[in-house]
């Protein structure tokens, strides 16, 4: 049985690599983490392996039975009064794996209704994104395992809707001395409802892969991703022309190398992060997205903008994390999130009867 699910899983791979997709789109939202310790770590694909039950969204092999009973809030304060918020529980079954359901709600404030002149008379409505994913992942042997997630995702933008289904699939492999791999295909499916002028949207399609390492003499994890596999080339042209590569004089652009342009396209695919033990409880997280800082910086103020960072904090039986992402030069949206397992709880009222 476990080698027909992993052969599944390898055909299902190569599926997915016919279904790359240009840009993100209308369902660019599906990328978006809410987790505080993903954030802080590049808002990308984690390969650690650990009993965190937010990490299961971008990669569900990661699900396994110390996630049975877990319970996890997230809640993050992005641009002006735009909020995201999100909710997951974890539950094991014997025979058939482990399972993570997750809801993820996207509020982006209050738009008031108003003619071409500009007359509002004070009605409002708010826009929302909304995704809700049933994972699932299983152990197919001490190195080996393996995972896929189910979404159904969506948005509300006045009378304006759309729906989609969705798969992503994941295997992590443990290479021994602390050194694990993980690989893992996102956003695979079909939009079934879309209203917006008969223009079919398309999926954020996704390949990553990634690497962790535990050091052995120094409390450290360093990871590094790769993103966007199914996609070279990730340079775009900017019409604004801000990095000043049009000459006035001439009327030509100037082409850069093709040692520079093949730099910065194997940069703007990597992500690397890394946390810092100190002692049980707490833990301090950083990462840089080379790529978030080639699409978001500016020539005049380049700033933090691609670095993350965040504290994770474990008080009581909770874990609480807290990070910020350094998207612009303009602000950084806040990361808040609160692990638990309800186990703990009974584990402790027991204790305390006998």
């Amino acid at each position: 049985m476990k080698k027909y699910l992993l052969i599944s899983f390898l055909m299902f791979l190569g599926f997915c690599n016919a279904r790359s997709q240009v840009s993100d789109g209308t369902y660019g939202f599906l990328n978006t983490t809410h987790s505080a310790r993903v954030a802080a770590l590049g808002g990308t694909l984690v390969p650690i392996q650990d009993s965190d039950i937010q990490l299961t969204v971008f990669n569900p092999a990661l699900i396994n039975t110390e996630m049975n009973n877990a319970i996890a809030l997230s809640y993050v304060d992005y641009y002006s009064d735009i909020n995201f918020a999100s909710i997951q529980y974890g539950r094991t079954f014997e025979k058939i794996g482990s399972f993570v359901a997750t809801v993820q709600f996207q509020n982006y404030g209050r738009f008031y209704y108003a003619d071409e002149s500009g007359y509002t008379d004070g009605t409002v409505f708010s826009p929302s994104d909304y995704c809700f994913t049933l994972g699932w992942g299983r152990q197919l042997n001490p190195k080996l395992s393996i995972g896929a997630n189910l979404r159904f995702g969506g948005l509300q933008y006045e009378q304006y809707s759309t729906f989609a289904i969705l798969v992503d699939v994941a295997a992590n492999y443990d290479l021994g001395n602390d050194l694990m791999l993980s690989a893992a295909v996102r956003n695979v499916g079909d939009e079934l409802y879309n209203n917006l002028d008969g223009v079919k949207s398309t999926l954020p399609f996704r390949m990553q892969l990634g690497m962790s390492k535990k050091l052995e003499h120094l409390p450290f994890l360093f990871m590094i991703v790769y993103d966007n596999l199914q996609k070279w080339d990730l340079s775009y042209d900017d019409p604004l022309d801000l990095e000043g590569n049009y000459d006035p004089i001439t009327g030509e652009i100037r082409e850069k190398s093709k040692v520079a342009k093949f730099v910065n396209n194997f940069f703007s695919h990597i992500v690397v992060a890394g946390e810092l033990y100190i002692g049980k409880n707490l833990v301090i997280r950083a990462g840089y997205n080379y790529g978030l800082r080639q699409t978001m910086k500016t020539p005049t103020k380049k700033g933090l903008v691609g670095f993350s960072y965040g504290v994770g904090l474990r008080l009581y039986k909770f874990n609480i994390n807290y990070s910020r992402s350094e998207m612009h030069i303009h602000g950084s949206p806040n990361y808040i999130s609160i692990t638990t397992n309800l186990d703990r709880f009974v584990k402790s009222k027991n204790k305390t009867v006998e």
